[in-house]
């Protein structure tokens, strides 16, 4: 294989949606996986759609995910300038060699022009189209003679340039994960290569853009395969058909359920992110949500997406960053549509998040006590953390399953006295709390083995303690096993609880 060099090519016309974050994730595997170059490219021709910040989100995506690009928009490179809007004087020369070859036409037809013809053939139940059929009845530089072409651009007159599909052609393509795909030109349309602004548009500056940087590789979604018959027609036209590069149009992503692409709206709907991170629309200042500020780990974003169609034919299925690179090919990648589940995304969060040490989980949790104003010993939240993460699929989640190891109930579960007190209960609680006099240390071992001991002496159930006991502590029904609760809080804290408990339950 010769040398891979690959880019990723988004435009700033909104938040990166994961279907693109994919796409950069697929680009850089294949390119690390072979050696290669990973670029990044704005593709910004379309300055009426363009955003602002859109630009900077997608760098800060592909940062967050640790996908850095070898070459691109603030990485630097000896290809760029990377943004096609800084690059816009080299197009036209390329547009007018189409021309000169007759590959491609000046089109000189208004806006209300085409307005009526497209009105004219609805009116006849057809499409317009403008292609082989029709671009001779049109005002083009086909079917003006050249006096007429040279007046018309010599007046201002605006103009596009069009390119010219051959008549009743089939152009026959090869995709690395689709195998070979063919297209007649008869049902093709003759696509604006540069537009009356001056700008090109994406079809002139992506396949520009690709032969001068010497890309190899064009690994893209599958909503980019209609264009493929075009841009093989411009490389065969320019004379690049030996250095074109190889395609593989990647499955789209679809809808939990299957039926369609996956967007934001079925994010808002099942309440998950679609984007990588948190967006605000500079122009309704609405917030839509993103995987980093949802609490997904970025190497379990970066799972999440590996297997969207992609399978590495084993019964792994947690990768690091590295072992993916390894494990990569394209031709395991499927043709067909990828289902996003939201609760296997949820699950590979979870296995990371416990992957993670208690000292890390203490860092990343921190932040939540701040926010509620809570200060508390480092080690003591080592050690609730030890307790309660595998029940959590997110840092948030922490809070959730021991926030009562930080704040002392105040109000107990009305069910749980209703069904496991009675007029028994502060007595036994009572006695209980003598026996935890005696307890030393104070660890969970001890604690089980001086309360068991106790219960059997005194022929006590466990069905009969351990609920009111927990409920003193906790609040409600939940939580780890009662003797590690215990254990952390620590023996006054646990006292002080019991007490409370009772004064508050008799009084309820």
């Amino acid at each position: 294989m010769s040398q891979v060099r690959v880019r990723f090519a988004p435009s700033p016309t909104g938040p990166l949606h994961i279907g693109g974050l994919r796409t950069a994730l697929f680009n850089y595997l294949f390119a690390k996986k072979n050696n290669g170059t990973f670029i990044l490219r704005i593709e910004d021709t379309d300055q009426t759609r363009y955003v602002p910040g859109a630009e900077n989100y997608i760098i800060d995506s592909l940062k967050w995910c640790g996908l850095i690009p070898d070459e691109g928009v603030s990485f630097g490179g000896e290809s760029g300038p990377y943004r096609q809007s800084d690059r816009k004087n080299i197009y036209r020369s390329y547009a007018e060699q189409l021309v000169k070859n007759e590959s491609a036409y000046y089109a000189f037809d208004t806006p209300e022009e085409l307005g009526k013809y497209r009105k004219d053939s609805e009116a006849r139940k057809e499409t317009f189209t403008y292609d082989a059929k029709v671009r001779m009845s049109l005002k083009n530089s086909l079917s003006l003679n050249d006096c007429e072409t040279i007046s018309l651009i010599d007046s201002g007159i605006p103009y596009v340039i069009r390119f010219k599909f051959p008549e009743n052609e089939t152009i026959v393509m090869q995709d690395i994960i689709r195998g070979e795909v063919s297209v007649n030109t008869s049902i093709l349309d003759d696509k604006i290569l540069f537009k009356a602004d001056g700008m090109p548009t994406y079809h002139l500056a992506n396949v520009v853009d690709d032969h001068l940087m010497k890309i190899s590789h064009v690994i893209r979604g599958e909503e980019w395969l209609p264009s493929l018959p075009l841009h093989v027609a411009m490389y065969k036209a320019f004379g690049w058909e030996d250095t074109m590069p190889r395609f593989a149009h990647l499955p789209l992503i679809l809808k939990p359920d299957g039926k369609g692409k996956l967007s934001k709206r079925d994010g808002d709907k099942g309440g998950f992110p679609v984007f990588p991170l948190e967006w605000i629309d500079p122009e309704t200042n609405e917030r839509s949500s993103g995987y980093r500020e949802s609490g997904y780990f970025p190497e379990a974003c970066l799972n999440i997406l590996a297997f969207l169609g992609w399978n590495p034919g084993t019964e792994q299925e947690l990768f690091s960053l590295d072992e993916l690179i390894h494990a990569f090919s394209l031709e395991k990648t499927q043709k067909a549509g990828a289902k996003f589940d939201p609760d296997k995304a949820r699950w590979f969060n979870h296995q990371y998040l416990q992957k993670k040490s208690d000292d890390e989980l203490t860092s990343l949790f921190i932040p939540v006590l701040i926010e509620k104003e809570i200060e508390i010993n480092r080690e003591y939240i080592k050690k609730v953390i030890h307790l309660v993460k595998e029940r959590a699929d997110f840092v948030r989640d922490i809070w959730e399953h021991a926030g009562f190891f930080f704040l002392a109930p105040e109000d107990f579960d009305p069910q749980v006295v209703k069904k496991r007190w009675n007029e028994e209960s502060p007595v036994l609680l009572s006695d209980l709390q003598e026996i935890l006099n005696t307890v030393n240390p104070f660890n969970a071992e001890q604690i089980e083995s001086v309360a068991k001991k106790w219960m059997e002496e005194k022929n006590i159930s466990a069905g009969q303690l351990m609920p009111i006991w927990r409920l003193c502590m906790v609040g409600a029904s939940k939580g780890p096993a009662v003797f590690d609760i215990a254990a952390v809080l620590g023996y006054e804290e646990v006292q002080k609880r019991i007490i409370y408990a009772i004064n508050k339950i008799k009084n309820q």
